[in-house]
């Protein structure tokens, strides 16, 4: 713990990304939330402890990279200059191959990572963490606690079935003394433009035909500024409020909604920002909001 202490001396905000299930987009916001501080002019380091499914390599478009070390520890991946990376998925020989490791052994590279990853002089330390609340979430907690962690930001879709999971993430949080900064609702409903919908004439017998050519035709003739709107639709059941009241039940913050977005999928994908351009239409917007509310709490940490 001194070891780790001493090493993340200068790390002025470390923030951790929890979700109560897998597959909410929980590494995906750690990536942009990640790219978004480094947009901003802040140092920002980014560690991937989710021993088991390493995703962050490919979210930074940095697969085939290797970890090197010198004489002052490991030396992180850089994606930008002002933006590294370490992941195990940086160690494995073929992205593949499945990491059979027991609790001792998981907990071992943590507390690796932690205290022999040379990050130098950083302002923001964001840590990706597997799904639910196990041994390598006991870790971190233990570890980083010791270092004055700022908080978790705990990522849900908004139907029950995730939202069961992460009222035990904040109950996790809440006996270990992790505060909790804030929920992300990811995959809010769907929106894109209605140019880049498939349309599809569907058979009593189940087949489809492919109407999508001759849809689009007849809007852009009959009425062309339809083109350019944003189609939106509920994907799961938020009948029950969704993590906007849960939060009100359990008294944390609510920091906001982020659609379910393909182009922000192919970001991810392709490991760059959504931020970079303009493609990413609903999705960046709102994750900016969502880093706007979440920066001045990090603030209140100094």
């Amino acid at each position: 713990l001194v070891a780790i202490s001493e090493r993340m001396a200068t790390v002025k905000h470390k923030i951790l990304v929890l979700s109560g299930k897998g597959g909410v987009g929980k590494s995906t916001f750690a990536t942009q939330l990640s790219f978004a501080l480094a947009a901003m002019d802040y140092q920002v380091g980014l560690l991937d402890i989710d021993i088991c499914g390493p995703s962050i390599p490919k979210m930074l478009g940095l697969e085939g990279q290797e970890i090197h070390q010198s004489n002052l520890g490991w030396s992180p991946v850089y994606v930008e200059s002002n933006l590294g990376v370490m992941s195990i998925g940086f160690m494995l020989p073929d992205p593949d191959e499945a990491v059979i490791w027991r609790g001792p052994r998981k907990n071992g590279l943590i507390k690796q990572f932690l205290k022999d990853v040379d990050w130098g002089e950083l302002d923001y330390l964001v840590v990706d963490s597997p799904p639910g609340t196990s041994d390598e979430h006991i870790s971190i907690a233990q570890y980083l606690k010791a270092t004055d962690v700022d908080g978790a930001v705990i990522v849900t879709t908004p139907q029950q079935v995730s939202l069961i999971d992460v009222r035990k993430e904040i109950s996790f949080c809440n006996k270990v003394g992790i505060p909790v900064l804030g929920v992300v609702e990811n995959m809010s409903g769907i929106q894109q433009l209605l140019a880049d919908f498939k349309f599809v004439k569907i058979a009593e017998d189940g087949s489809e035909e492919d109407m999508t050519q001759s849809t689009l035709s007849y809007i852009k003739e009959k009425a062309p500024e339809l083109l350019s709107l944003f189609a939106c639709a509920e994907v799961f059941d938020s009948s029950s409020g969704g993590a906007a009241e849960m939060c009100k039940t359990r008294h944390v913050p609510f920091l906001g909604k982020v659609p379910l977005d393909p182009l922000l999928c192919k970001a991810a994908e392709n490991g760059r920002s959504c931020f970079a351009d303009q493609k990413c239409g609903p999705a960046a917007p709102a994750l900016r909001r969502i880093i706007e509310k979440l920066i001045p709490l990090l603030r209140s940490h100094e």
